[in-house]
């Protein structure tokens, strides 16, 4: 069964660091772009990383531009997102999701082939 599954939400102070998990189970990840999304509470989803197959090249938007960082162990068929200093706006649900095929990452839900469940990261004092 082809499916994505997140892993290392929690709760954590503003300043902290978390590292989410994104473990891809019944297709080979290394010949998908990955993407990290992200939903706040009465806020549309966002597209926050993406990571390409090809030349493992990054993107990021504005917010976590500096914070965050993104990787992907092929052998491991996960990736990952780094995330530091961390700010009580970056509470949301984080999304990892597969595309294949192209060289950019799509922006929006519909481009991506898998995605996964959502761990809930809360930034709180």
């Amino acid at each position: 069964q082809v499916h994505l599954v997140e892993s290392g939400g929690g709760v954590v102070q503003p300043g902290g660091s978390l590292r989410l998990s994104c473990v891809g189970y019944g297709f080979p990840l290394d010949y998908y772009k990955i993407g990290w999304f992200r939903q706040a509470p009465g806020k549309e989803l966002e597209r926050i990383s993406c990571i390409r197959s090809t030349d493992g090249s990054a993107y990021y938007t504005d917010s976590v531009k500096g914070r965050f960082t993104i990787s992907r162990d092929n052998a491991k068929n996960t990736a990952y997102l780094q995330m530091n200093s961390l700010k009580p706006e970056d509470t949301a649900v984080y999304y990892c999701a597969a595309e294949r095929g192209g060289y950019y990452c799509s922006d929006s839900m519909p481009g991506y082939d898998y995605w996964g469940q959502g761990t809930q990261v809360t930034v709180s004092s």
